[in-house]
């Protein structure tokens, strides 16, 4: 087990299988020493992770769900690296679209939860530039979408 696997043990994370595309897509391309990874949405054991911010879902459940699409990123750069996590470079930057009421404005703090973890896990390689944006819905009702650019070697 390579360092940043290791890491994402030390805070009981287990990266799953890559998730498969739910529509006509690649899950990911990689261009020179880029990873352009398509947008996961939250989901985890239980399936989807389903709400609309400043409605039915608060800041927090928010934050948990951009968590969990990050580990689908990070399963995602994985693949993409052969099996090796410890060939990601830097995370360059992440674009969270959060579903969200026209009169929410806490979307920043929804994705910080994408954020953070690539920050606990990756230390200085997981610091990125970054978007978090409203979305009057998302793909199967889910609460979060989070897209990446990763560099490799």
């Amino acid at each position: 087990m390579g360092k940043f696997e290791s890491k994402l043990a030390d805070l009981g994370i287990t990266l799953p299988d890559a998730p498969a595309p739910a529509a006509n897509y690649v899950p990911y391309v990689q261009s020179g020493d880029l990873v352009f990874v398509s947008g996961q949405v939250s989901q985890d054991a239980n399936g989807f992770i389903k709400g609309k911010l400043g409605d039915d879902m608060a800041t927090e459940a928010g934050a948990d769900a951009a968590r969990a699409c990050a580990i689908a990123l990070l399963a995602q750069v994985k693949a993409a690296c052969g099996g090796d996590l410890d060939r990601l470079v830097k995370v360059v930057k992440l674009t969270g679209f959060v579903n969200s009421t026209p009169d929410y404005v806490d979307q920043p703090q929804v994705i910080n939860g994408a954020s953070n973890l690539m920050a606990e896990a990756l230390g200085d390689t997981g610091k990125h530039a970054r978007a978090a944006v409203s979305a009057p819905s998302l793909p199967f009702g889910v609460a979060v979408e989070v897209e990446g650019i990763f560099q490799i070697k």
